[in-house]
């Protein structure tokens, strides 16, 4: 019979953990300073002191965080709803997509030219950091609400353009290299994979609606694992036929997000609570892939540290200045859209990838990443809420100057 001792102790150190974690999240609500800031370095430090913590490798590590994202952009869709986001749609899919590109790009350009990067590890590094990240800006977003259409583009850019730079990477690894050829290949590659995915998640979002409201389905209970199992239907589905399975299961929670159907209140507040707990899942597991001693070399850090201030201080503003030109938007709010492009889990994510690159450096390149996000997160994601109150209070002048104009 096998001893129970050790699992029984690998529960209660799972479960000590998330309850260690939420604390943490208490905290860092109070504090402002967001939840990777301190997740990631524990759980790096875990991994250095306890190596049996991180035996589980970058691929099962890569598939928890897959779950997790699953979860995330499934409750964020449900969250944001089509309405919204047929309001928002010229700016979120503009940003999400040419934004993403247009970041990548820049960065790449950076790391090439500046740092003496060859073009294929640079846009490889650019591609992962590219992204914003739903876990994060859904998460920081929720705290400290701005309503009207920044809070839309900046939760649809980032359910949006994570599918692009996953698509994006997975291409470029494809191609194994940048040439003509290369190139050609990429681009079909994300093409399909963008086309799949939306066809297939807004057919699926369709069939999930109509599948809620079927009377063969009992009480909250019932309809939330069906809602959860659908999703993830979906996303395989996508996967499977080449999509992207990220785009399909975002664009399947915004179809549903605003269909009414019996006990929708308990199944949206189920996959909420689901979506804090791949959150922390995510960054736990994240955490369990850093390598302290590579991240601790200047030839690590230091270009770390110079990327993440190109993309947030040139790269962002950059893509946001263009591709939200006549969107309606004001100067503060297209400021705080460019201020609040957060990384976190995502752009890890695509860094381990990085880690079977075969570019001869894969453990710098993923350590690169991470310094990148964990400044993103430390420097950017502490000042959102004195920042979203500067905008929420320019906002209400803006009203207020309306009103007295409107006036006889």
């Amino acid at each position: 019979m096998p001893d129970p001792v050790p699992f029984a102790a690998a529960v209660a150190a799972v479960a000590i953990s998330v309850i260690a974690v939420l604390v943490a999240g208490r905290v860092c609500k109070r504090t402002g300073v967001p939840l990777p800031v301190l997740v990631l370095p524990c759980a790096a430090v875990v991994a250095r002191l306890l190596p049996s913590a991180a035996h589980l490798g970058e691929a099962a590590v890569s598939k928890v965080v897959t779950v997790a994202l699953v979860v995330v952009l499934y409750a964020g869709g449900m969250r944001i709803g089509r309405r919204r986001i047929l309001n928002a749609a010229r700016p979120v899919v503009t940003l999400g997509v040419a934004g993403t590109l247009m970041t990548a790009g820049i960065a790449g350009a950076f790391l090439h030219f500046a740092l003496g990067f060859g073009w294929y590890p640079a846009l490889l590094i650019a591609t992962a950091v590219a992204p914003t990240d739903p876990t994060v800006v859904f998460s920081l977003l929720g705290k400290y609400p701005l309503g009207g259409t920044v809070t839309t583009v900046l939760e649809g850019e980032s359910g949006a353009n994570d599918p692009v730079g996953i698509a994006l990477m997975v291409a470029l690894l494809a191609a194994k290299g940048i040439d003509l050829s290369g190139l050609s290949h990429a681009g079909a590659t994300f093409a399909m994979q963008m086309s799949l995915g939306a066809l297939i998640g807004v057919a699926g979002g369709k069939g999930l609606v109509w599948l809620l409201r079927s009377d063969s389905l009992g009480g909250p209970g019932e309809q939330s694992i069906v809602s959860l199992s659908a999703a993830a239907a979906i996303f395989g589905l996508a996967a499977a036929a080449g999509g992207s399975g990220f785009l399909a299961v975002f664009l399947a929670g915004i179809v549903a997000g605003d269909e009414q159907f019996a006990h929708k209140t308990q199944v949206r507040q189920f996959h909420a609570t689901l979506a804090t707990l791949g959150e922390i899942a995510a960054f736990v597991a994240l955490g369990l892939t850093v390598n302290l001693t590579v991240i601790a070399k200047t030839s690590t850090w230091a270009p770390g540290l110079a990327l993440a201030a190109i993309v947030a201080v040139v790269a962002r503003p950059v893509a946001v200045a263009g591709c939200l030109a006549g969107s309606g938007l004001s100067r503060p709010d297209r400021m705080f859209v460019a201020f609040a492009g957060l990384k976190g889990a995502v752009p890890i994510l695509l860094g381990t990838y990085l880690l079977g690159a075969a570019t001869g450096e894969d453990p710098r390149l993923f350590g690169i990443v991470v310094v990148v996000v964990l400044a993103s997160v430390a420097v950017q994601g502490s000042l959102v809420k004195p920042a979203s109150a500067r905008v929420a209070r320019s906002g209400l002048r803006r009203e207020k100057r309306r009103s007295t104009q409107a006036e006889p």
